[in-house]
């Protein structure tokens, strides 16, 4: 985890991070700051959760152009799938700097 990041700020970044992300509601419920405090104690550094965050995103707007359309995210809970998947991953940074430049051309702004 990030040295010196009080639980407070961790919350903060990882809750502006995720109103952020194309296909949310771009809104915080209370149970999404108790999530992302809950993710604070468990040592989850914020790249993880921003990179899982733009791995998703990346793969719901990466489709089929006759896909059925896919629902708003309404949690952050949503994302702990691909938390896990990302903390498990063996792949450079360079990685998720593509994908977020892939992610800024495709995704409407926000």
């Amino acid at each position: 985890m990030e040295s010196g990041l009080s639980q407070e700020e961790y919350v903060r970044q990882v809750l502006e991070a995720y109103r952020k992300t194309p296909g949310t509601m771009g809104t915080v419920r209370r149970a999404d700051r108790i999530l992302a405090a809950q993710l604070h104690r468990r040592g989850l550094s914020v790249n993880v959760i921003e990179n899982a965050f733009v791995l998703a995103a990346t793969r719901r707007l990466v489709r089929p152009s006759d896909a059925p359309p896919l629902g708003t995210i309404r949690s952050l809970a949503y994302f702990l799938p691909v938390v896990e998947e990302v903390r498990e991953m063996r792949i450079g940074p360079d990685y998720f700097e593509y994908l977020r430049y892939k992610l800024a051309r495709i995704a409407p702004s926000r």
